[in-house]
């Protein structure tokens, strides 16, 4: 994205949340607003969200973080993914606005201290600084098991595209493995609703923690400003 909305941008200098060697510059811009196929179109150049500002990555000597995404139309389970599917069909699913309860942030907050200790996130932080916006664009997807909420997806929903931005989960429930389901779940949806992408966020090959992403197939890297279809194995 350009033109008009490159002046709203600046870049700034932090240090890297995901430990490469180099400090990471965020390009980042904050709106009250925006229509949504033109949210869509800054998806589709590789941006992210994070409450109402939108980013890219612009650090200097790394071009670690590359945005990933599936096609709703070429995506095929393999056969993992199929048993995983199978496995938690007996859960219920329930989509609808973003809104916080004691419920949901004791879920987020159990998913933090389990993946994260120490570190002091907590789940009212990441509602705050980093699910709510103005754009009115976000959903949160209920996994359920016996009525007990056992997992969380917070996702944009476009007309074309379903962004996922987070998920969390009750670490009891990891034998499911309700974030392989939540992407296929997110999958089916959009390709049932006649949606044509999944943005599944960044990729980065030194982190070991994002390499399920390559799992799901086929998959596309954006790179050199073009989405090219992953070879990797």
């Amino acid at each position: 994205m350009s033109g008009r909305f490159e002046r709203c941008f600046q870049n700034v200098r932090v240090k890297c949340p995901y430990d490469m060697a180099s400090p990471a510059v965020y390009h980042q811009a904050y709106f009250d607003f925006l229509p949504m196929e033109t949210l869509e179109s800054f998806l589709a150049a590789g941006f992210r969200r994070n409450g109402n500002y939108l980013y890219t990555m612009r650090c200097q000597n790394c071009q670690a973080c590359i945005p990933i995404r599936l096609e709703a139309e070429t995506f095929k389970k393999n056969r993992n993914q199929r048993r995983v599917w199978r496995r938690n069909q007996d859960l219920e699913i329930k989509i609808s606005p973003l809104r916080i309860n004691t419920e949901k942030l004791n879920l987020c907050d159990k998913f933090l201290s389990s993946r994260f200790p120490g570190r002091g996130n907590t789940a009212l932080e990441y509602y705050a600084g980093f699910f709510i916006n103005s754009f009115g664009y976000t959903y949160e997807v209920e996994f359920r098991l016996n009525d007990q909420l056992i997992g969380l997806s917070i996702v944009d929903v476009y007309e074309n595209a379903v962004n996922l931005v987070y998920f969390c989960f009750d670490p009891a429930a990891a034998h499911r493995s309700p974030g392989t389901f939540n992407i296929l779940y997110m999958a089916d949806y959009a390709r049932r609703h006649g949606m044509k992408y999944i943005y599944l966020g960044l990729y980065i090959e030194e982190v070991a923690a994002m390499n399920y992403k390559l799992n799901f197939k086929p998959c596309y890297l954006l790179q050199e400003n073009k989405w090219i279809l992953c070879k990797r194995p």
